[in-house]
């Protein structure tokens, strides 16, 4: 058969492209690590249920290699009130008391360790900006917040949870009364025994005053890295170089290890433009989300001051789960599972 010298060209031309991504992919490669210091918390953010679980739904975080769940326990703030309500009759069963006290029991079943995150819901707005125009409000929240943290502290406690965290991406709250949550965390370790974190919002960590009072910086590692539409592990890895290293300083200067209490990507285009954003998109972009998956465990699973993550975010009933087409933040039954399992195991 003939061929012309286009046609040829064409052919050497393809080959070669072939190539130099492969050069890329090894080029990348070669800058992660193959072996990973072993995580302390390699987990996944458990999204309650309406109704009761058993222990198949912790199965598959199991066998997904994670050594540890985030229970989040919801506590509520109603349109124009300053106090916190929780355990209500119209919540979900895995929110309330009994729910949790379950799960962390399932979890513990199947040898998981557990972080217990109470987390307060708006009905009009994200908690990051909460706040109150006078003391009266302002002593009601904390009065009611106090008493909501501590109640959980208790289950917490005398179920042997591992780990407590005390707030929630409460923004404002955080830096405009940091007496308020010195005293809160007096009144936790008084009752209990475990490890405590914080979960700051990615853009207002290095705000908060409180970290020495805490064992671990907590973080929901939401941080934009990349305004690409498919960027490649390797642009992602340069985009994380700045807040890297606010990261590890940070760590240097609090002596406290740094814990990404969220972290995760939605299978989108631009997926670290704004990786926060939950908002409708019809795109579907598997490898965007998956490079973003393999920067962030380059970056940071092999480093001493971090302790690992919880991904955002798991759902008991797995098999129903998330899926190709699903470009939520559910990993689950999309390639980038894999992708977490082999890390995972890796850092065990």
């Amino acid at each position: 058969m003939k061929h012309s010298v286009s046609t040829i060209f064409i052919v050497l031309l393809l080959l070669s492209c072939c190539r130099n991504k492969q050069l890329e992919s090894s080029k990348i490669d070669s800058t992660c690590p193959t072996t990973f210091v072993n995580k302390e918390w390699n987990g996944v953010n458990l999204v309650a249920t309406s109704s009761q679980i058993d222990s198949s739904a912790i199965s598959p975080i199991v066998n997904l290699n994670a050594n540890s769940v985030a229970i989040i326990p919801f506590g509520f703030i109603r349109s124009g009130k300053s106090n916190v309500e929780y355990n209500l009759e119209w919540q979900w069963f895995g929110e309330k008391k009994i729910g949790t006290i379950e799960q962390i029991q399932l979890a513990k079943n199947a040898g998981l360790k557990v972080l217990l995150k109470p987390h307060l819901w708006l009905h009009d707005g994200w908690v990051g900006d909460l706040e109150f125009t006078t003391e009266e409000d302002w002593a009601n929240f904390e009065k009611t917040y106090t008493t909501y943290i501590l109640d959980f502290a208790q289950i917490a406690d005398s179920m042997k949870v591992e780990f407590y965290c005390i707030g929630v991406e409460l923004r404002k709250v955080s830096t405009q009364r940091p007496d308020f949550w010195i005293q809160l965390i007096e009144k936790v370790r008084a009752i209990y025994s475990g490890k405590l974190t914080y979960a700051a919002n990615w853009d207002n960590y290095e705000k908060i005053a409180f970290w020495d009072k805490l064992n671990y910086i907590g973080i929901d590692a939401y941080f934009p890295i990349s305004e690409e539409k498919t960027p490649t592990v390797e642009d992602l890895i340069k985009g994380w170089e700045t807040d890297f290293n606010q990261l590890k300083a940070r760590s240097k200067q609090e002596n406290k290890p740094v814990i990404f209490t969220e972290f995760g990507y939605r299978n989108i285009d631009f997926v670290g433009k704004e990786p926060w954003t939950t908002s409708g998109n019809a795109s579907n972009n598997t490898e965007a989300q998956n490079n973003a998956y393999k920067a962030i465990f380059c970056k940071f699973w092999n480093e001493s001051w971090f302790t690992g993550g919880f991904l955002w975010k798991w759902y008991p009933a797995h098999s129903k789960a998330g899926g190709k087409e699903n470009n939520r933040f559910t990993p689950q039954n999309k390639p980038i599972e894999k992708v977490i399992r082999t890390q995972y195991l890796k850092s065990k």
